[in-house]
């Protein structure tokens, strides 16, 4: 069901339909995108956390697939990348201390930016780590990943040998266009909440990166053909 190209289109809809209302949002500036839609521990933040962690079960099976295989490099490289979507997606729901109702200890009350017990909200000083290290950094990053690595992998050797040496799931140029457009439109609207939706449209685009990578006859377990587009 997962590796299918419908389950894969409608990751991808969801994306943009949510690029999309957002600006509706904006205009029409309703109380539901921030009671309902984006509220804390809504359907956004959830759907977020979600695919998230969905991401993680994915990217763990690849590495299994390398371990069968006698991979190494690739196992440990693909486990990495596992364990980083494992940790985001603990992040998102605050290692479920809304859910079972605990209170952060006292470090996290003290040095986060909303008593939260997650790394991501943590601040020295006056200067919080999000904007730092998920500002500037990740955004740079992100860029390369989504829109350069689709474009230049097909038609590098070099690059095309060292992503599949490092088990890097390469994008379809539809991934970046998706991404670079939903960037777009969330730094264009006014809303408290739009950071929200802008990790949801990339946690969704991510799950279909990982379930049908533009590389995918690289990954052991994989059911999809490599392609480009």
């Amino acid at each position: 069901m997962l590796y299918s190209e419908k389950f894969n289109t409608t990751l991808l809809a969801i994306a943009m339909l949510c690029t999309a209302i957002l600006p509706i949002f904006h205009f029409v500036q309703t109380p539901a995108f921030h009671e309902f839609f984006a509220v804390e521990d809504g359907p956004v933040e959830w759907g977020t956390a979600i695919c998230l962690f969905v991401s993680f079960t994915v990217l763990a099976r690849y590495a299994l697939g390398f371990r069968r295989t006698g991979q190494n490099a690739a196992m440990v490289a693909m486990g990495f990348y596992a364990l980083l979507f494992f940790f985001a997606s603990g992040e998102e729901l605050s290692w479920g201390q809304r859910i079972f109702g605990w209170e952060a200890s006292e470090f996290f009350t003290e040095n986060s930016n909303r008593a939260e017990t997650n790394l991501h909200n943590l601040k020295v000083g006056e200067v919080k780590l999000v904007k730092v290290l998920f500002g500037n950094i990740l955004t740079s990053i992100l860029l390369v990943y989504l829109v350069i690595l689709p474009i230049v992998y097909p038609r590098v050797e070099r690059v095309r040998r060292l992503a599949d040496r490092l088990a890097i799931p390469v994008p379809h140029l539809k991934h970046g266009l998706i991404a670079l457009v939903g960037s777009i439109v969330v730094a264009s609207v006014d809303l408290q909440r739009r950071w929200e939706v802008y990790e949801f449209i990339f946690s969704l685009v991510a799950l279909s990166i990982f379930l049908m990578p533009q590389n995918a006859n690289a990954f052991p377990g994989s059911r999809t053909a490599s392609r480009r587009t």
